[in-house]
């Protein structure tokens, strides 16, 4: 096993820095090269970063004069995107020597990527609880809120992101979708999902089944219904892409059955569901462990605000 190379900058804002490996090439310094291999950073910025000794090798600070050296790293720390702040806290449910489980906020996402960086609940909880080595053991959509589980220990990591991947853990999520009597519930619903990179709506096909949420109606009044979802696999919004199936759209979803634009800044009118349950048999302790989210759906405790005429 090949052991790990440590950055030798420190994390900033919770976030290691990136690091790259040269590739074999004859460029005759490593701005020339970084020009070639970064083309969404102007050369200016580049030189810049480099005059101010932002982007290092194993040995300190490199120059703008330094020597291309092929098979050698770097590492520096990317600029951040303009970010639109998400004024919602993540609340701790458990914490121990190993887990962390929080309630996630509907507009956090859940990991860096793209636009958000510092606006994820990894990136705030690594600040906030000072836990530099924290990682995920899954994910939910930006857009999602409820329950996800973090690793404080980082060799165990792996343990607890084999559970999600063996699907050996018992998920519920709650949903407020319009109410439709025609529609017979309990049921299953089995189908194929695929979601290409670059498109933001997943979408159902015809082929095997690869993507199976048991749906019950838990309560409903004034057209709308109270839903218990349990997903047996885990596709990109599958739970969204199923109900939308159904005639019965999540209310507050703005990609199924139609994407409409959202600004990043308007927090109204949430996605209605929520990650309400997680259960499983511990890796390290062998003990059952259950969580329960204290979150509630604001549509259920509103009904005027999200009226919805009854589906079909």
């Amino acid at each position: 096993m090949r052991r790990k190379l440590r950055p030798p900058i420190p994390p900033r804002h919770g976030l290691e820095a990136a690091r790259l490996k040269l590739p074999d090439g004859e460029w005759p310094t490593l701005l020339e090269h970084l020009v070639d291999r970064l083309p969404r950073v102007t050369p200016d910025r580049i030189e810049q970063m480099l005059r101010e000794e932002r982007i290092h090798g194993s040995d300190g600070p490199l120059g703008v004069d330094t020597p291309y050296a092929p098979g050698s790293f770097i590492w520096f720390h990317r600029d951040l995107p303009d970010e639109v702040p998400v004024p919602f806290e993540i609340r701790v449910v458990h914490r121990d020597e190993h887990l962390l489980v929080v309630d996630k906020p509907h507009f956090l996402a859940t990991i860096p990527r793209g636009q958000h960086i510092l606006e994820t609940a990894l990136v705030r909880l690594r600040r906030d609880l000072d836990l530099p080595q924290l990682s995920p053991a899954h994910r939910l959509d930006r857009v999602t809120a409820g329950l996800v589980m973090f690793v404080i220990t980082p060799e165990l990591r792996g343990r607890y992101q084999t559970l999600f991947r063996d699907r050996k853990v018992h998920k519920e999520y709650e949903a407020i979708a319009p109410f439709d009597p025609a529609l017979e519930l309990p049921r299953t619903v089995r189908s194929r999902i695929v979601k290409e990179r670059g498109v933001l709506a997943a979408q159902e096909v015809p082929g095997e089944p690869n993507a199976e949420t048991h749906v019950e109606l838990a309560e409903h009044r004034d057209g709308l219904g109270r839903y218990r979802l349990r997903p047996s696999t885990g596709r990109t919004h599958q739970l969204r892409v199923h109900l939308s199936g159904l005639g019965i759209p999540i209310l507050g979803d703005d990609f199924y059955p139609a994407l409409r634009e959202k600004p990043l800044g308007d927090f109204t009118k949430p996605l209605q569901l929520l990650a309400r349950v997680v259960a499983f048999d511990d890796p390290v302790t062998g003990i059952p462990r259950r969580f329960t989210s204290g979150l509630r759906l604001t549509a259920w405790e509103d009904l005027d605000a999200w009226a919805a005429p009854p589906a079909g």
